[in-house]
């Protein structure tokens, strides 16, 4: 086996090597994360949105208020619309049910301790191999290309989906 490393030469003044500006990051010891929040309909992947921090009911209605409405309006869906979320407590919180009452989203009612068979985990699952084959090399990588990726998911992927369903 043959290792090699390549090392980068770079002049800088004195002192300003270790600036953020600087430094170029990069993965080790498993990589990195990201949390995301996406949504979609039989007409094709909606927003998808990166979660910076700890996800609370607080931080969920944001990432609702700022995604869902422009989503439904990027897929011409009918006044119909419905949401489907999980029975995670974020979503069924006091706080976000008034949320959403307020803003007038109607979800779908959803069963506790049901099976995971909501059809956006085949969506994750479908952008976790494509993204993991095109080998982020560091979060800020991660995070594009969880969004390049996300809006290629064909209509007809989508449509499938919630066909099967």
């Amino acid at each position: 086996m043959y290792c090699w490393s390549v090392s980068h030469y770079v002049w800088r003044k004195c002192n300003i090597a270790f600036q953020k500006k600087n430094i170029i990051p990069t993965v080790k010891y498993g990589g990195g994360s990201v949390m995301v929040w996406g949504c979609f309909a039989a007409s094709g992947p909606g927003r998808l949105a990166v979660i910076n921090g700890t996800m609370n009911s607080a931080v969920y209605q944001k990432i609702l208020k700022e995604n869902v409405r422009p989503s439904v309006c990027d897929l011409k869906l009918k006044r119909t619309w419905v949401l489907q979320q999980d029975n995670d407590p974020k979503h069924i919180s006091k706080s976000t049910s008034e949320w959403l009452k307020k803003n007038k989203m109607k979800t779908l009612e959803w069963p506790s301790q049901s099976p995971d068979l909501n059809p956006i985990e085949m969506l994750w699952h479908d952008l976790k191999k494509v993204v993991h084959a095109r080998k982020p090399s560091n979060v800020a990588e991660l995070q594009q290309y969880c969004k390049d990726e996300w809006s290629k998911i064909p209509s007809q992927r989508c449509n499938r989906l919630i066909a099967s369903y």
